[in-house]
């Protein structure tokens, strides 16, 4: 079968319709170039250029076949261009894992950032809580995850990306609505909070069994939830208050009013990126350097 070098000396003939210009054009002497044209006929049983002493002409089975190598050469780059790609991370498919509330603070930023610095790369999303990110992070079917930490498996590892403020969401017209100053947190001793569950929202869980422990608050918890928006529906309706991440505000619920804390540590609330160890997605590296 025909080769690109041949398919290459065949469009510079045919562009050039001459031989010797061809030949400078691809930077080689006359000869080669007709022993390449000549093989090239001889694989195709075809004549593809009428040759006189001061003219070369394409025959009509030439002209048909010049479409055909341009398209070939083209395809042929262009493979090249996206191995290349691959190798060096600037292309392929990125498979992210995030929670609801990362959404609204740093998926978006993290897609900007793909699509400036990595346009060639797709970027695949799947919507889990943090326990089902590291099952699919283990068993190989997502590259990185966006979730809360800790990432206890050895397979895994994982990178602080972003802390933030817990915040007070309060229904309308609570005693502690009113007002934009920081609340202390023995404003919820005995008071109806919504509390996350200990199973399918144990980051949060355990973060603020940590926090009311730490300043010696008991709450009264009046429901368990495992998503931050179910939380802010039921502070809306009036079931009590709620201690949610700063970025959940970006909701702007009707009805469901913040207030900042006063908190022992300022940024409690930790987002991770989380990747499998043996990971060898060289997009993932890539947009790992990024972040």
């Amino acid at each position: 079968m025909f080769t690109l070098n041949q398919l290459t000396g065949f469009v510079a003939v045919a562009e050039e319709q001459h031989f010797g210009r061809a030949a400078q054009r691809l930077r080689m002497t006359q000869p080669p170039l007709t022993r390449q044209i000549q093989q090239l006929e001889k694989e195709l049983q075809v004549q593809l250029f009428d040759r006189t002493s001061r003219t070369v002409r394409l025959t009509p089975a030439g002209r048909a076949f010049l479409q055909d190598a341009r398209r070939l050469l083209h395809e042929a780059e262009n493979a090249a261009l996206s191995v290349r790609r691959v190798t060096l991370g600037q292309s392929g498919v990125i498979r992210v894992g995030f929670t609801a509330t990362s959404a609204y603070g740093v998926l978006g930023g993290l897609l900007a950032t793909v699509r400036e610095h990595l346009p060639h790369v797709d970027v695949v999303l799947h919507e889990l809580v943090t326990r089902d990110q590291a099952e699919r992070l283990s068993g190989g079917s997502l590259d990185l995850g966006l979730a809360r930490p800790p990432a206890a498996r050895p397979e895994l590892e994982s990178r602080l990306l972003r802390a933030e403020p817990l915040l007070a969401a309060l229904p309308e017209g609570h005693p502690l609505a009113a007002g934009s100053d920081p609340l202390d947190l023995s404003e919820f001793h005995g008071a109806d909070v919504v509390m996350y569950s200990p199973t399918e929202a144990r980051y949060f869980h355990e973060l603020l069994v940590a926090t009311f422990g730490r300043a010696g608050v008991q709450p009264t918890y009046v429901q368990y939830v495992s998503q931050i928006h179910t939380a802010l529906a039921l502070v809306q309706v009036g079931l009590g208050s709620a201690l949610v991440p700063a970025t959940a505000a970006r909701l702007h619920l009707d009805g469901v009013h913040f207030r900042p804390l006063q908190l022992p540590e300022p940024d409690p609330v930790e987002l991770h990126l989380v990747w499998r160890r043996a990971n060898d997605n060289p997009a993932l590296h890539a947009l790992l350097d990024l972040l």
